[in-house]
Formats: C-alpha cells, structure tokens, sequence
C-alpha cells in the first residue's frame, strides 16, 4: 500500500480535519507516493524504535514529532536527530493526535481501560454518572492504569459522576461538570483554581493516560493487506 492510500484509511477512521488549530496531525515525514512494508503504532517514538524498524516503516503516532514551528535541523538537537534517522532509513510518519482523542482514545481509556458504563463523551471530555466511595475508586483507577503514584486536588467521600480527558486536560477543567476530574499534567496553579472551585482532580499522568493510543486504532487497520505493529515508545519519567 502507498502512504496516501493508508493516510485515506486513517482520515476515514478519524478526520484530521477534527484537529485542533494548534496540532500538527497529519502525514509529517515521508510521501504519499511512497509504497509501505509495514505500519508501527505508537504514542511516541524514540531512537530504539528507528533503529529496530525496517526501510519503508510507517510510523503512525499519536504525538506529532514535528509539533511547534522548526526555525533549525541541527542534527545533534531534539527532533531533528530523529528525523534524520528516519529519512535515512527512507521511513515515514503520520501523526493522529487531537482528532483521535475526540473520536476514540478518551472513549476507549474511559470505558476500556477503566470501565465506566453508560457514559458520555463530548469533545475531549467524557462523563459517567454513579455511585462511588473516593478512596475505592482513586485505588481503581490507580490498579488499572498501572501507575506508582497518583497526585489528588481535593477531598470528597463520595462520587456521583466523573469527568476524563486523556494527555493533558486540566485547560478543560470550566466545562467539566463532575465531582470528580481525571487528567494528566496537572500544574500548580491549575490545582488551586481546581481547589478553589471546590473541583476534585486526580493526575493520572500524560504518557500513563495516552499508552492506549496504539490499541485503541489498531482494530481499525486489521483489513489492511499490510503487516500492523504495536510498540511503545519510552516513557521519559520513572520514578524513585
């Protein structure tokens, strides 16, 4: 398959116009002419994962490599040593990023992964509505999304609906209507205006919240006639 016709697949699946103005999804390395021996799936990509893919690798990530405007390819530097290697080994790179977590990635990590039912999900934001003690369901939520620690704004015994956004959703936090908000890169300062709005908040990490990126799309590409791989890039934290 060619990258054009796969990127058609992948616009079909998600719409990259859904994008945010700010994102930078789309075909970012490579050309659609260009013909694919296989697809790799992940959130982000790293050195390793280069070096282990086959010439004519797709990489189709949720993060986009080239995010910001590029001013400089210094080959030493942060991504361009990336790309480089990536178009040495003649590879390229799609990037799905805000309109995946509008059509699935929320919706898969919120009934997935962590199991609400009957839920709802608009934009980035989805909802739930029940019946929980706290501290059961924060240790819930810790158990299955596997993480060592987990950052709390707030106190309140009992929940009656949750809010999720994956990533970094703390921006969103004025047009969630729930006792509970779970999202990851929690600042300072958002913790207070959280605290002040009487808004309880779990951090459940960036990378921890996004890992699902490749699981969640890969039923989608199962009728390709090509070979999909799920990886996972490194997580550049770890915790002591």
């Amino acid at each position: 398959m060619t990258i054009a016709e796969i990127y058609a697949h992948l616009d079909n699946v998600s719409p990259f116009e859904l994008q945010e103005k700010w994102d930078n999804s789309g075909l970012l390395v490579g050309d659609g002419r260009d013909e694919v021996s296989q697809i790799v799936l992940s959130v982000d990509i790293d050195e390793a994962m280069i070096e282990k893919a086959d010439a004519g690798t797709l990489f189709v990530l949720h993060h986009p490599l080239i995010f910001s405007g590029m001013k400089r390819l210094v080959w030493g530097e942060y991504p361009a040593n990336l790309l480089r290697r990536m178009i040495q080994k003649e590879q390229a790179l799609i990037a799905m990023h805000t309109n995946f977590d509008q059509t699935h990635l929320n919706r898969y990590v919120f009934e997935e992964v962590l199991g609400f039912r009957n839920a709802s999900c608009e934009g980035f934001v989805c909802r739930a509505e029940g019946n929980w003690e706290s501290d059961a369901l924060l240790a819930q939520v810790k158990e299955k999304l596997g993480l060592q620690v987990l950052r709390v704004v707030g106190q309140k015994r009992h929940i009656e609906s949750v809010a999720m956004t994956t990533g970094s959703g703390a921006s969103l936090m004025d047009e969630v209507d729930a006792d509970l908000f779970l999202t990851g890169d929690i600042k300072f300062h958002d913790a207070m205006k959280a605290h002040s709005l009487g808004l309880m908040m779990a951090d459940i990490g960036h990378f921890e919240s996004e890992k699902y990126f490749a699981p969640a799309l890969a039923p989608h590409l199962k009728k390709l006639p090509i070979p999909v791989i799920i990886t996972q890039s490194i997580n550049p934290f770890h915790y002591i």
